[in-house]
């Protein structure tokens, strides 16, 4: 018998599936009904999130070689550990501080000095490529200045005779051999004049503070050698007595105690037989420190013994360990001072991007915007003192990278004509500047001031600092003028008595931060941030969001602010702190931080740091 027709359609009986199931408990059933829904939702939520992040570029990641860098940078100077609430600037800096431990010879280490090393690095290789030949005379001697410095030999063998020439010029040192007596006021002219140095006073030629336009000569006080008046208590009632003024019968006595023995400018008056030179301190301690003025000055141009004794001195001062400082950077420095704008030509034409000046401006540009735009929503202000804030802001002048005229080889030229560079004698190198910077400063006085001869800088972090409580006393032409309406006046004094508290509650190594002689910045600071932040928030609107970098797990919003604190990553001794807490009109680094951005709502909003926490107190100092 043949086999049985094959069937055809649904069989009743058990087939293999049916019998396979009959097989399973109830319990696998149930699971793998779930398994398969869970399948399908996943799959779902595959898709959706593929349409997201196709519509919504913020939520896409950077992997170009630029991005990883940039990203692998943030994240080695992050320190993750710690809650960014908690202390921001750890979070932000914790792993840079621990990647930098402070150099010999330094005594602070910041992004600032890391990168100004890498540049003079740059600038070594410029001035001693053996086929340097500029079509510019000015960098041309530059680089003659700068080999001038690098010949230590010579400098070694000429030692101390070229400054003990120098003194035996102009009239001698009762330290070193005879000094004309008679000749007080010749010696001070010639080194305040020729060789620009400051012993008594500072005179330079500068905008007249009430007619901006014009320039006029100024004098000003001087700085002492130490970085503060401070570093000279311990000395206070000696001195008092040899210059003739401990009797209170002849003048305002001063006072031995630390905060009120120099007092507010102006309060001291001079004894009433103190007529000169000639007496109560006497003649020779006067021209003592004249010529150590001038000693001083031109140090740095002679041996090694001068320089073991400014290492001691800057041990003492700033705590820096002994310096293993290259000749060559010291020379790179010297350079730059002397001649900086024929040196930065040189650098700008081989490493600058021109469009990165023109990007920088339009930066700057947007940040004045948002800043004008936070005007109109100050409700402290009134509205004639906005609309002069408003146009003081559109004549701010912009400095960024480098002025035009030093790409310029005739105008570079001009600026430099008349300063005679050797290759032979470094000391003459200086001593001719000086005169000719004298002369300079000379020839300014008939004419208007100078914009692009200011400075050479970068962008400052500070937007703000034309409105602080020295630049809101100058109108929009820079001349100095009341210009404020008294309500105004008064809420903005209101708002800073704010910041002078918060400030003033810091402390480094037990030392509290003066809040009144940061004021300024620390106003800068915050109104800066404010207006870059409102800045980068304009130009998403017109941009769309960027996307992310890797690794890191922070929206572009917290990249602002992290970028914001780790431009101010930095180390120093404890000695180099007391002497920032007493000399620098800004707050010491962290704290330009932390101050900053516990203020800062939009920061607390994108990190959600709880009220209560140290970067959200609660209360926020706001000025602009």
């Amino acid at each position: 018998a043949g086999p049985a027709p094959a069937q055809v359609g649904f069989r009743k009986g058990p087939g293999p599936l049916m019998s396979r199931l009959a097989s399973r408990s109830q319990l696998e059933l149930v699971l793998c009904a779930v398994a398969v829904s869970l399948a399908l939702l996943l799959g779902i939520a595959v898709v959706a999130l593929a349409i997201q992040y196709r519509r919504d570029p913020s939520h896409s990641t950077c992997l170009t070689d630029a991005c990883v860098r940039v990203a692998s940078k943030i994240l080695e100077a992050l320190d993750v550990e710690t809650d960014p609430c908690q202390d921001f600037y750890q979070y932000s800096c914790g792993g840079w501080i621990k990647r930098n431990p402070l150099p010999n010879g330094r005594s602070k280490w910041s992004t600032f000095n890391s990168i100004w090393d890498q540049n003079q690095a740059i600038m070594k290789h410029l001035l001693e490529n053996a086929t340097f030949n500029s079509s510019s005379e000015a960098e041309r001697k530059t680089q003659r200045y700068y080999l001038s410095c690098l010949k230590e030999q010579r400098i070694e063998e000429l030692g101390s005779q070229p400054l003990m020439e120098l003194i035996d010029k102009i009239g001698g040192w009762n330290v070193t051999g005879s000094w004309n007596q008679t000749s007080f006021m010749e010696v001070l002219k010639m080194v305040s004049g020729t060789y620009r140095a400051t012993p008594f006073f500072t005179v330079y030629v500068g905008a007249d503070s009430k007619s901006s336009n014009s320039n006029v000569i100024q004098v000003d006080q001087s700085g002492l050698f130490l970085p503060s008046r401070d570093y000279y208590l311990n000395k206070t009632a000696n001195d008092r007595v040899r210059l003739g003024a401990a009797d209170s019968n002849q003048g305002k006595p001063l006072p031995v105690g630390c905060k009120q023995c120099w007092g507010v400018p102006g309060t001291y008056t001079l004894p009433s037989r103190w007529h000169g030179p000639q007496a109560g301190a006497g003649s020779g301690i006067l021209n003592n420190y004249l010529i150590w003025n001038l000693v001083q000055k031109t140090a740095s141009s002679l041996d090694q013994r001068f320089e073991t004794a400014q290492e001691r001195l800057l041990e003492t001062l700033y705590g820096t360990r002994k310096s293993c400082t290259p000749r060559w950077q010291t020379c790179i420095s010297n350079t730059d001072d002397t001649l900086g704008f024929a040196l930065g030509s040189l650098f700008v034409k081989a490493t600058f991007d021109r469009d990165s000046k023109s990007i920088a401006e339009e930066m700057i540009s947007e940040i004045r915007a948002a800043f004008e735009v936070s005007l109109d929503q100050l409700d402290w202000m009134d509205e004639k003192t906005r609309q002069a804030a408003k146009e003081k802001a559109d004549t701010i002048y912009d400095m960024i990278g480098f002025p035009d005229f030093i790409l310029d080889n005739k105008e570079l030229d001009d600026v430099y004509d008349g300063y005679e560079v050797s290759e032979d004698s470094f000391f003459q190198n200086m001593l001719n500047f000086y005169n000719f910077s004298a002369k300079v400063m000379a020839d300014q006085l008939r004419k208007p001031p100078n914009r692009d001869q200011l400075c050479r800088g970068l962008v400052s972090p500070s937007a703000t600092p034309w409105l602080d409580p020295s630049g809101r006393e100058y109108d929009k032409e820079g001349n100095l003028r009341p210009w404020w309406q008294n309500s105004s006046l008064e809420a903005f004094k209101n708002r800073t008595a704010c910041m002078t508290e918060q400030y003033g509650r810091y402390t480094v190594h037990h030392e509290k931060v003066n809040g009144r002689q940061t004021l300024g910045e620390n106003i800068a600071d915050n109104g800066g941030l404010k207006a870059a932040y409102n800045a980068y928030k304009s130009w998403l609107q017109k941009n769309g969001e960027e996307k992310r970098l890797p690794a890191l797990g922070l929206t572009n919003h917290q990249l602002f602010f992290v970028g914001f604190a780790q431009v101010w990553c930095s180390v120093r001794t404890p000695e180099s702190s007391h002497e920032g807490l007493v000399t620098d009109p800004h707050s010491p680094d962290k704290y330009r931080v932390i101050g900053t951005l516990s203020n800062s709502r939009d920061f607390v909003e994108h990190f959600g740091c709880p009220l209560g926490s140290p970067m959200n107190p609660g209360k926020h100092c706001e000025v602009w």
